[in-house]
């Protein structure tokens, strides 16, 4: 299919049962509101259960068929992408709906939105659909895969909503918890607090009466924790939001950096012959800064194999190193919550080991999803000074609440000074340094 083509609205198209990246797109500006892509997956036209969801709160299947990889924005045109894998699709799922919904407007406010489908592994486009005409809806089906004769096809569907995610969402089955809109800092979300589960007594094992032809049904599965859809953007003019007051209280919180590369080449001075290039193969380093409450300071990161530990201090773990900046691995940091009065405070970072020598033309998004509430994330800014280190966000412990701040500050060290140092001396943590590798 040419990648000028559009299909018409309900028209349909083969594509290869291979992983594809489903790319929700549209033109950013002022007065235009945010989008979000969700996935569902079907049968009989409704989800099993909630989890056969696919959005920003829950991004990725159990199944490892869809998951969702997250924003960027490139130059004013911002994509949110899902990858679906249709090679493993479960056999039961017949279709799989590829959704969009609008935050803070509707979509006669979002101008050239579309979606595309490409071949994740050869990059070329297997369909798409532009989506034209659209006034008061705030959510849309824009697409779907759905099987025929053991292949999958894509369908342009264009159906809209006025109801936002939350109505879209109970249409095909899910069940959605209170509030139903993605928050602000300035507006939290209440906190979404887990179930409390007993413990089941122990009893001596009985054996099983033979079964009863009048015996009545088994009591149901108790229902699981409805879907949460708030979620918390930090920006400039509302950079912080208190973890505890989004229910984020226990249990793994995970700190995501993806990120996106144009490229080209772009210079600090380039006349001095200093121009700086940012190459596909830039290698970026996720690391914490950590201060624990009884004075213990250290640093996890790959250098040096700091990776940290998760059940013993600092309760912080590195998830490895990866170059690509997608989200369904990338660099992944993970808080141990359980351990909230241990910290004193952590400051999450970003360092270019190779591959550039400054953040010029990167396009990061850092996402802090908690196992428990609302998720948190926010767009660090365009880079204009010849930085190799990026300070991320500073999570203070105040005594009976964790203060997640958006800092989003570039650094730049000085001639000989290491990035480490340099966040080091900004943010007064008082170590000594000493070279290392990984």
């Amino acid at each position: 299919m040419g990648e000028d083509m559009s299909m018409p609205k309900g028209s349909n198209v083969p594509v290869p049962t291979t992983a594809l990246r489903v790319e929700l797109g549209w033109r950013s500006g002022p007065g235009v509101p945010d989008a979000d892509a969700s996935a569902l997956l079907l049968v009989a036209g409704k989800v099993r259960s909630d989890a056969d969801f696919v959005f920003y709160n829950q991004p990725a299947h159990t199944s490892g068929a869809v998951r969702h990889e997250g924003k960027r924005d490139a130059g004013g045109r911002v994509t949110d992408t899902l990858v679906v894998d249709l090679a493993r699709v479960e056999p039961a799922i017949e279709t799989v709906v590829l959704a969009a919904s609008a935050d803070g407007g509707t979509f006669g406010q979002v101008p050239d939105l579309y979606i595309e489908v490409r071949d994740a592994v050869r990059g070329t486009v297997a369909a798409r659909f532009d989506s034209t005409g659209a006034s008061v809806e705030t959510a849309f089906v824009l697409g779907e895969f759905y099987r025929r004769q053991g292949a999958w096809k894509f369908r342009a569907v264009g159906q809209g909503y006025s109801s936002g995610l939350e109505g879209l969402a109970r249409d095909f089955g899910i069940t959605v918890d209170e509030p139903q809109h993605k928050a602000t800092s300035t507006a939290p979300a209440p906190p979404v607090m887990p179930p409390v589960t007993m413990p089941a007594p122990v009893a001596p094992p009985v054996t099983a009466p033979p079964p009863l032809h009048n015996a009545p049904p088994p009591p149901s599965a108790p229902p699981t924790a409805p879907v949460s859809l708030s979620k918390v953007t930090l920006t400039k003019a509302a950079p912080s939001v208190s973890l505890t007051k989004q229910g984020g209280t226990s249990g793994a919180l995970r700190v995501n950096l993806n990120w996106e590369v144009r490229k080209q080449f772009s210079g600090w001075g380039s006349k001095r012959g200093r121009a700086v290039a940012l190459h596909a193969d830039l290698d970026l380093d996720l690391c914490a800064l950590f201060e624990l409450a009884d004075g213990r300071k250290g640093v996890v990161q790959a250098l040096g194999n700091a990776f940290g530990a998760l059940h013993r201090p600092p309760y912080i773990h590195l998830d490895g190193d990866d170059r690509t900046g997608a989200v369904s691995s990338g660099e992944n940091l993970t808080v141990n919550l359980d351990h909230i009065r241990d910290f004193r405070r952590i400051l999450v970072f970003v360092t270019i080991y190779e591959g550039a020598r400054s953040f010029a033309d990167l396009h990061a998004t850092v996402t802090l999803q908690p196992q428990h509430g609302a998720a948190i994330d926010f767009s660090l800014d365009e880079c204009t000074v010849p930085s190799t280190v990026c300070a991320l966000a500073l999570l203070t412990n105040t005594g009976n609440d964790l203060v997640v701040q958006r800092e989003a500050r570039y650094l730049v060290p000085e001639h000989g000074v290491s990035p480490q140092r340099t966040v080091d001396h900004a943010y007064g943590w008082g170590m000594n340094w000493t070279p290392g590798r990984k």
